[in-house]
């Protein structure tokens, strides 16, 4: 007897079920570590690396290769240019997660997704971060996501399933940082 995989908006929905199952078997399976290593280049321009991560209760150790990513700032802000600046990556996995929250979601609750695309833009002030003004947040002061979804699913339901993005819920809610710096 030859069997298909349910496989719904590119997600494996069976796959996605034992998952859920599991973790609820044992809550320990869900805790994971990410980590990434960073180098400073010159100026504002660094590059960090990726493999290796904590999951399902051990090291994982099933990538092959090291992902890479740069940052820069441009030539207005003193750069060079040679990727995009730190607050456009912080947008690009806003917007990945928030997608992929929502299609995985929504593959979870049997609802098809044709397709899907979005633009995200911050807005900040650099007298903040040039210490001009103390009044002036550093960071973004908000973000505005829009995404087209082409489903048959109420946008209240899209909304639902997207706010399930990790990445949404570390950036709207305070997520503790520990900084600890280390003299050669």
């Amino acid at each position: 007897m030859i069997t298909t995989a349910n496989i719904k908006n590119g997600v494996n929905v069976d796959q996605l079920v034992e998952t859920i199952g599991a973790v609820q078997t044992n809550p320990e399976l869900a805790k994971f570590q990410f980590r990434a290593k960073n180098n400073w280049i010159d100026g504002g321009h660094c590059v960090s690396s990726i493999k290796g991560f904590y999951g399902v209760g051990a090291e994982d150790t099933s990538r092959e290769d090291t992902f890479t990513m740069e940052c820069s700032h441009p030539n207005v802000l003193l750069g060079k240019d040679e990727a995009a600046t730190p607050p456009e990556v912080l947008l690009h996995s806003l917007g990945s997660c928030l997608t992929g929250a929502m299609v995985y979601h929504a593959a979870a609750n049997g609802v098809n997704i044709d397709s899907a695309s979005s633009s995200l833009e911050g807005n900040a002030d650099l007298q903040g971060f040039l210490g001009l003004d103390p009044e002036v947040r550093m960071g973004f002061d908000g973000i505005k996501f829009t995404l087209k979804v082409k489903s048959d699913a109420s946008v209240q339901d899209l909304e639902k399933f997207a706010k399930f993005s990790p990445v949404f819920d570390m950036i709207s809610n305070p997520t503790p940082i520990s900084i600890e710096i280390v003299k050669e």
